[in-house]
This record gives structure tokens, sequence and C-alpha cells, in this order.
């Protein structure tokens, strides 16, 4: 059988090491300096893994079903982790989302075993405390198959339904709402950032910064499209950097900001890009997305 790919060679798990310079010159330091030091590098070095915990479930009955639904709650170790963001799935989430890997990692996950469905008892204490615990466990093993950790269906898994939602939600103009599910989103697809395409959180934060321009806080805009635009030229998506410098130019203009270097970036690039990039604003662009 084929052993599932564990983390030795994962660069956000390598042993820690020191080097000359950490520390201060120990003659200036009293012990307790030292120990308190050496604590803190440890603390910032230790390696960082993903936690998967489910404390909680709900029943939720609807006029022609009724099901269960699991607080899915995202922890990272290995740093502290102040917020504990959690999402709700439910049996047939997870399902789906098992045979989806199936199809691409067979072989991998010939031990990972999702809980098995029932067809009775579904809704008894003891059978959904019990399936509360299998479900946990079974993310614990998919997250300890490296192939299944960096692939794209992870995060997707945990944040798809609420960027749906936030989407669907920003296309109807609830501004606030979507800001809601989208700072969940953002902080979930961080704690996975170590193991995903640094591209991940691009759309995210366009659509971040979209809902903070409508709801008139341009600081908070240009600081998000800011955060969003490294990846975007790094990783050659045109449309979405023609649309971020075109706001922070606007946004600039309203915040008193410098922008020549911004407008002079956008010139060039569609420029050089003539037919390719498109001019569409980036609320063009959200609003296509997750439809």
């Amino acid at each position: 059988m084929a052993e599932p790919q564990r983390d030795t060679e994962d660069p956000t798990e390598t042993n820690m090491t020191f080097s000359a310079g950490v520390f201060p010159a120990s003659s200036s330091l009293t012990t307790k300096e030292l120990q308190q030091n050496l604590k803190a590098v440890k603390q910032r070095d230790r390696p960082v893994r993903l936690l998967f915990e489910i404390p909680s479930t709900r029943i939720i009955e609807q006029t022609l079903s009724k099901y269960v639904v699991y607080a899915v709650v995202v922890m990272r170790s290995g740093s502290f982790d102040s917020h504990r963001l959690s999402v709700e799935r439910r049996y047939s989430d997870f399902s789906r989302f098992h045979h989806t890997l199936l199809q691409e990692f067979n072989e991998e996950l010939e031990e990972v075993v999702l809980p098995r469905k029932l067809l009775t008892g579904n809704f008894c204490p003891e059978i959904i405390s019990e399936r509360r615990l299998a479900l946990q466990d079974y993310l614990a093993k998919l997250y300890a198959t490296r192939c299944v950790r960096h692939s794209p269906h992870f995060p997707k898994f945990f944040t798809e339904q609420e960027q749906k939602r936030a989407h669907d939600l920003l296309r109807a103009g609830q501004f606030r709402l979507a800001l809601e599910q989208l700072q969940t989103v953002l902080e979930i697809q961080e704690k996975l950032a170590p193991w995903q395409n640094p591209t991940l959180p691009v759309p995210t934060l366009c659509a971040l910064a979209v809902c903070y321009r409508d709801l008139e806080k341009p600081e908070q805009a240009f600081a998000v499209a800011q955060k969003a635009l490294p990846a975007a030229r790094r990783y050659g998506l045109k449309d979405y950097r023609a649309a971020l410098l075109e706001l922070l130019v606007d946004l600039g203009y309203q915040l008193g900001r410098p922008v020549a270097q911004l407008q002079e970036e956008l010139t060039v690039l569609r420029d050089a890009e003539r037919g390719e990039v498109s001019s569409r604003s980036l609320k063009e662009l959200v609003v296509q997305d997750f439809i």
C-alpha cells in the first residue's frame, strides 16, 4: 500500500537551528535574560502546523430536510494563534471533498478513510459525537498527507462556500455582510498560506478592497489593495494588477498619497500589454468571481 507522504521535506517544518548573532553578547545578560531570549527564539522558530478541531455540532431542521452541521475550527500551532476560526460543514460536504481528492490522489489516500455514511441513527447524540471525532481525525490525516496539504482542493474545502456567499452579497450591494465573510476567508487562507500558491488570497483581498471602497473606507481599501499588489505583480496576474493599480491611484489622490510611481507602472503595463490587459475596474473583475 502507498504510504501517505509526510512532512520531512516541508520548509515550514524544518528543525530549528541557531546561528551566530541570534543573541546579544552573553556577558551583558543575566541568566534569566538569556533564558527569556532562548524561549523567545524557540517560540519564533517553532515549526508551524495546522490543527483541526470539531468542538460542536448542531441539527438544522427545514421543511423538507434535516441534517447535522459540524463546526470545523482551523488553528496554527508553533506560534501563538489567538483567533480560532470556524466554518460549518455537513457530512455531504466532507463526502464530496473526499471524492474529489480520490480522483487525484487515490493511491496516497488508500489508508485515509472517510467515516461511513449511516442510513439510520444519524441524529442520535452518541452517533453525532462519534462522527464528530472521526471527522476531526480524518482532517488530521488529510493534512498529514503532503500532496493533499499542498493541493488547491484543501483550502477550497474550508473557504469556497464562504467565498460564494460573500460574492453573492457583494453583487447584491450588501458590502458590510460580504466583508464579514471575506475576512473569515482571508484569515483561513493566511493560516493555510505556507502550503499553498502565493496567489491564493489575491481574489479575496481584491473583493475586500471593493467592499471597503463602497463602504467609504478609503484607508482600509488602500491598505488591502497594497497587500494584494505584490503577488499580482510577481505571478503575472495582469488583469488584477492593472485594476489594483488603477484603484490605488484613484484612492491615493483621494487620500493625498504619492501616486506617481503607481501611475507610471500602470501606464507601462498597459503600453507593454496592449490588448492583453483588461480595462475592467477591480469591481467589475470581482463581481465575475465565484458565479
